[in-house]
């Protein structure tokens, strides 16, 4: 599990790090207009809204912004969107999940296939990677709210499926269908947790080292600079080392 466990300390870094942008509160907002547009406008009569708003407020989103951006379902924005993952390959082969949210496929296509071939990648059809990944529920817990016997113990008692605790937190995991009442039962015990939402597991990774580390990084942000895109996971895995030289 080391290799999975590397990837979701450095998924987990890459996040703090992504709360610094600005664009990240418009894709929150996004998210929350869709969810709340797709169910009912009540986080707690619809859980995709319920997990989009607990993440939001994660990030920092103000509580302002959260409520324009529910509002916003209502009056008929997020009629035109539609989600849509692409998948492809990076560099030394790293398989990438590209999750998106548009009101015009044909634009976010172009521009992601674009973004692929000038990063050294390459844009591959659905499925093509999808397999080396598990949709898989994820919640994160600072290391403050116990030590790891003691969160194992609420995650198994809230119906979780795996556990990593480090040195940086807790990272729990659950199956997809399940992560709303997972979530529910681990606050009653744990608190509040610092990330709550769905996310993309590799089953498998690709070590990767400095170099095409760097290009993976590149191409990366250069996908996430895309109002398009929601999310991009990747199955690489890299030692220590190579994580504090980028």
């Amino acid at each position: 599990m080391a290799g999975h466990s590397k990837w979701a300390n450095i998924q987990h870094r890459k996040g703090r790090q992504d709360a610094a942008r600005s664009k990240l509160f418009s894709k929150l907002s996004k998210e929350i207009t869709v969810a709340a547009k797709m169910g009912d406008p009540d986080p707690d009569k619809n859980p995709r809204l319920r997990l989009a708003v607990k993440e939001a407020k994660s990030s920092s989103v103000p509580k302002d912004v959260i409520d324009r951006a529910i509002k916003k379902s209502q009056a008929g924005d997020g009629d035109d969107y539609e989600e849509i993952r692409y998948e492809g390959y990076g560099p030394n082969g790293v398989a990438i999940i590209v999750e998106a949210m548009t009101d015009n496929r044909n634009r976010t296509a172009s521009t992601v296939r674009s973004t692929f071939s000038k990063n050294g990648g390459n844009l591959g059809e659905t499925g093509s990677v999808g397999f080396m990944f598990d949709r898989k529920g994820e919640v994160v817990y600072p290391a403050s709210v116990g030590d790891a016997d003691t969160v194992m113990m609420a995650a198994i008692e809230a119906g979780a499926e795996d556990v990593e605790s480090s040195e940086d937190g807790h990272v729990i995991y659950c199956a997809d269908t399940d992560l709303n009442d997972v979530a529910t039962a681990l606050e009653e015990q744990l608190g509040e947790s610092e990330s709550t939402k769905l996310i993309w597991k590799p089953t498998t990774t690709t070590e990767m080292d400095l170099e095409n580390m760097q290009k993976l990084m590149k191409l990366i942000d250069a996908l996430e600079d895309d109002d398009d895109v929601q999310r991009v996971t990747a199955n690489f895995e890299a030692s220590d080392e190579v994580m504090e030289q980028l």
